[in-house]
């Protein structure tokens, strides 16, 4: 009797320590080398995860060569990450109606705003939760790049400089607006730009100023272009594994969402903002050709681009919701200004306050 009541005091006490002392741990997979934006966004998601919850959930980050972008998926399905940077462009098929999103690229003008137009676009478009359920994840945010310019081998300063040019595309809409002046588009990993521009297989890129320094293409690139193009934005920057997400209390939940919340304009800050100031310096010391496009130029891009968006707001009833959650978007940043936790702040009231966590992701 002695003996049982030693044992089963010290299984207690052991059993209080084990409780007081266990967190749950979260292995984080931003995809991404450490210079690129998303690494950086998931440095910052480490500490607010900690602040959030009080110190009882953690994030452990592991580099893409644990898990890359195409490999995303699988890992969100097999555990291998409980919670990762997802690009749905990369699942194309996956994600038919999330990226109803990525085909209004050019009407991307202002980041944040593009960047929150499309957390409240997924938050509540029932097909796009759908897709996410069936893709094993929980989608808690997007982000945006600054606006996509023309990074090229060969000057271009007419629109009859374009005829002919074989330029990297990031998608669609870029796609259309490089055949549309006679450029043939190049669907090519970001990764690969810089080998297929030194080798001449491409004669340029229509991607953010940040890539100068992301992929070194300040090493390659001769000529920008600052024609504003449009933004990648379609972003699920935090991607909670269904198991992951299942197995959180409903406390956990809105913890784990606060902190992915304040994660996602980080992405857009260091992506929009900070790198393309670093970009221009080392363009400009590069001796890189940095031109303005002219009136014309810019005139003719920017129809196109606004008839672009026009044709799919027209005919698609997603497309039109998007649209006009970028118009609501741009007006609050205007408000807001550009300061990554006010404009945080501000989208916990206007997306996620109004979502149930019991249910959401379920």
């Amino acid at each position: 009797m002695k003996l049982w009541k030693v044992t089963g005091a010290a299984t207690a006490v052991a059993l209080t320590m084990a409780g007081a002392a266990v967190a749950q741990s979260f292995i984080a997979a931003p995809a991404a080398p450490p210079v690129h934006p998303a690494a950086y966004m998931y440095d910052k998601f480490v500490g607010f995860l900690d602040e959030e919850s009080g110190g009882t959930m953690s994030a452990n980050v592991v580099g893409p060569e644990v898990v890359s972008l195409p490999q995303m998926k699988d890992a969100l399905q097999t555990g291998l990450a409980s919670v990762g940077n997802s690009l749905p462009l990369y699942f194309a098929a996956d994600f038919p109606q999330t990226g109803v999103a990525g085909d209004l690229a050019l009407a991307g003008r202002n980041p944040h705003a593009m960047g929150w137009a499309m957390t409240e676009f997924v938050v509540n478009c029932a097909p796009c939760q759908e897709e996410y359920k069936a893709f094993g994840g929980v989608f808690l945010g997007s982000g945006s790049s600054d606006p996509y310019v023309l990074m090229t081998t060969k000057p271009v300063t007419t629109i009859d400089d374009l005829k002919g040019l074989r330029l990297r595309s990031g998608g669609a809409p870029y796609s259309r607006w490089a055949e549309n002046f006679g450029a043939t588009p190049v669907n090519l990993p970001v990764g690969e730009t810089f080998e297929a521009m030194s080798q001449g297989t491409i004669d340029g890129s229509m991607a953010s100023i940040a890539d100068m320094l992301s992929y070194r293409l300040v090493d390659v690139a001769k000529h920008v272009l600052r024609v504003p193009l449009g933004t990648y934005h379609v972003t699920s920057n935090f991607t909670v594994a269904a198991d992951a997400w299942a197995d959180m209390t409903t406390e956990q939940r809105v913890q784990f969402a606060k902190a992915a919340n304040r994660g996602d304009p980080q992405l857009t800050d260091r992506w929009a903002v900070q790198m393309p100031n670093e970009a221009n310096e080392a363009v400009a010391a590069a001796g890189i050709d940095d031109q303005e496009p002219s009136a014309e130029f810019l005139a003719a891009s920017e129809e196109f681009a606004a008839a672009d968006v026009q044709s799919r707001v027209d005919s698609n009833p997603l497309a039109a919701d998007f649209a006009a959650l970028v118009t609501k978007w741009e007006g609050i940043v205007d408000e807001v200004g550009t300061d990554p936790e006010a404009l945080a702040a501000r989208a916990w009231d206007e997306i996620w306050s109004k979502v149930d966590f019991e249910t959401y992701g379920m």
